[in-house]
């Protein structure tokens, strides 16, 4: 998704001004991306939102007034369209499985290149997850173990498992483990464009916005567990 004039259309929210500067200067060098406004916490990224009509939002978790967890599942339940970026300091930081639980279709280091930044707001512009193999599934398995997953909370999620089929259920296990379409079409051995059908076919079934939010679907259901499928 992109705008009239073919760029990325981003908004910045974070409660450091030096923060939200250092961004906007990468973003505003790479071609087709554009950031059309910053936010300084969570109640302004949700009006500048629905102001600006973004295609990208990254998010600070920790932010005055309103902290990006709740902006972000706002933001996703009142504009579908918006993809939410979520900035971090640490990788395994109990507030971005949170965040993706919320709504966000990924999560990004705050120290990462301008070459990485550029390529994730790509990434979910195109309306992907970004599922870093290791450390989002990482992130995803302690998470989901320290959320609990009781037998009694996942009975409800268990029986939407069922509505699908067991190669449907494979593939959200590989999803879960970070693999790309290409990735799971080799280690199925079928075609790519199977896998994409498949993966549109899940996501359909069981009401989710992108893969982000099938891997944790599948963890929390307990198609995936902690350590392994």
């Amino acid at each position: 998704m992109t705008s009239g004039t073919g760029s990325i259309r981003v908004l910045i929210a974070d409660d450091q001004e030096m923060v939200r500067q250092g961004f906007t200067v990468l973003l505003d060098k790479q071609p087709g991306i554009e950031v059309v406004g910053q936010a300084v916490h969570g109640r302004d990224a949700i009006a500048r939102t629905a102001e600006l009509a973004p295609d990208v939002v990254l998010m600070d978790v920790r932010m005055p007034e309103l902290g990006g967890i709740e902006a972000t599942r706002r933001i996703t339940a009142d504009h579908p369209a918006v993809r939410v970026l979520v900035l971090t300091t640490f990788d395994l930081d109990e507030y971005v499985y949170e965040a993706l639980r919320a709504g966000a279709s990924g999560f990004l280091l705050k120290d990462a290149s301008a070459d990485k930044l550029a390529e994730a707001v790509r990434v979910v512009a195109a309306g992907d997850a970004l599922l870093a193999p290791g450390i989002t599934r990482r992130l995803l398995a302690e998470f989901s173990r320290l959320d609990g997953g009781g037998s009694g909370g996942r009975a409800p999620l268990k029986r939407r498992v069922g509505e699908l089929t067991e190669r449907e259920t494979e593939v959200l296990a590989l999803i879960a483990q970070g693999l790309s379409n290409a990735e799971i079409a080799e280690r199925l051995v079928v075609a790519e464009q199977t896998v994409k059908t498949h993966v549109g076919r899940i996501l359909v079934k069981l009401g989710l916005r992108d893969r982000t939010q099938a891997a944790v679907f599948a963890y929390e259901s307990g198609v995936v567990r902690p350590g392994g499928r």
